[in-house]
C-alpha cells in the first residue's frame, strides 16, 4: 500500500500544475477538477450555474492558438475531425478548456462543496502562494541584478576613460614632438 502524500507533496504536485497564461498563473480545469475529485465536466456546469462568482480575473476561456500552444506542450487530448472548435473523435475534450486563477480555484471549491474540494483547495492555495513567493525572490534577485549591472558599467566608464588617458600619454611619450624625426644623432 503506498504511502499517503505528505502536505509538500501535494502542494508541490499542484505547484507543477499550475501554468502562466496571458500574464496569469493560473490551472487548467481538468487539473482541477482532478484535485478536487470530480469531473471535468461538472466543474464546468458548476462553474456555469454560478457565473456570478467567476469574474473574467478569476476564469477564463482559452483561445483555440493557447489551447494548442498547451497542446504541444503538455498532454491535452489532440484534436480530431468534426465540428466546433474542439469537437474529437474519441475521448478528448470537446470544447476549449477553462483556466482557473488563485481566487477562481478557492470559488470552485466552494461552489462544488464537496469536502474533497475543500480539504484540497487549501492545497491549491498553498501552491499558488509558494509561486507568488518564489516569483516575488526572483523579482528581488532581478533588481538587485540591474543595479549591479549599472554600478559594473558606471566603473568601466571611469577606467575606460582612465585608460584612454594613459594609452595618450603614451603614444605622446613615444610620439617625438618633431613630427618623427628623431634628434638622437
Amino acid at each position: 500500500m503506498p504511502a499517503k502524500p505528505s502536505q509538500d507533496q501535494l502542494c508541490v504536485h499542484v505547484e507543477s500544475l499550475i501554468i502562466t497564461l496571458r500574464g496569469e498563473r493560473v490551472i487548467l480545469d481538468s487539473d482541477l477538477a482532478r484535485i478536487y475529485g470530480v469531473k471535468t465536466g461538472a466543474l464546468n456546469r458548476a462553474v456555469k450555474r454560478n457565473l456570478g462568482r467567476f469574474p473574467e480575473d478569476f476564469v477564463f476561456q482559452l483561445t483555440v492558438e493557447e489551447t494548442v500552444a498547451l497542446r504541444c506542450q503538455s498532454g491535452i487530448s489532440k484534436r480530431e475531425t468534426g465540428a466546433g472548435p474542439m469537437k474529437t473523435g474519441r475521448g478528448g475534450r470537446r470544447y476549449l478548456p477553462y483556466v482557473f486563477t488563485e481566487h477562481g480555484a478557492l470559488m470552485a471549491a466552494n461552489v462544488l462543496d464537496s469536502p474533497r474540494a475543500v480539504q484540497m483547495s487549501v492545497f491549491v492555495v498553498r501552491a499558488f502562494i509558494r509561486m507568488r513567493t518564489a516569483l516575488a525572490g526572483t523579482r528581488e534577485l532581478a533588481r538587485k541584478l540591474a543595479g549591479l549591472e549599472r554600478d559594473l558599467k558606471a566603473r568601466l566608464d571611469v577606467h575606460e576613460s582612465a585608460i584612454v588617458g594613459i594609452l595618450q600619454r603614451v603614444m605622446q611619450v613615444l610620439a617625438p614632438p618633431d613630427g618623427g624625426r628623431c634628434c638622437l644623432r
